[in-house]
């Protein structure tokens, strides 16, 4: 488990957001589209261990 930074206010916000983003992409670009943002939070995050544990987060429970 990742510690918990944004409210659930602000998580659902950015869920917005990110589902907006989404679905102004065409169909057939969206894994890209999520691919380079995903490399972007990275860059942004800036450390490979919390990007793992964060990859590893996003997989549990699907």
């Amino acid at each position: 488990m990742i510690p918990k930074k944004l409210s659930n206010t602000e998580l659902e916000a950015v869920y917005d957001l990110i589902s907006e983003a989404v679905d102004a992409v065409p169909e057939g670009q969206r894994e890209l589209f999520l691919a380079k943002l995903a490399l972007v939070l990275a860059n942004m995050v800036g450390r490979p261990g919390q990007v793992a544990l964060a990859l590893k987060a996003a997989a549990a429970n699907l």
